[in-house]
């Protein structure tokens, strides 16, 4: 099992389209085979902070999600909105 759990933070002004993005990012990541979770969560206590958590059965899934055409969309949207920072935990 793969957890990855991405932090990004909001150039100032592009929190909102940022957002969007992720939460397209979500629906469409939920369908994918090999998926346990995937979820977006914002900070209660910084504005400017949101953090994607994805749950992978194995790498060639998280593999998989990586070719997705919205994974490669969405995330070049996020990456136009701030920055992002991910950390990767296999169990």
């Amino acid at each position: 099992m793969i957890r990855m759990n991405c932090f990004f933070k909001a150039a100032e002004g592009r929190y909102d389209d940022a957002l969007e993005a992720a939460i397209a990012l979500t629906a469409l990541s939920q369908q994918e085979d090999g998926l346990i979770a995937y979820d977006v969560f914002e900070s209660a206590t910084r504005g400017e902070i949101f953090m994607i958590c994805e749950t992978w059965t194995d790498e060639e899934a998280l593999a998989a999600h990586m070719q997705t055409e919205h994974f490669k969309t969405y995330g070049a949207q996020m990456q136009e909105c701030g920055e992002l920072k991910i950390e990767k935990l296999n169990f």
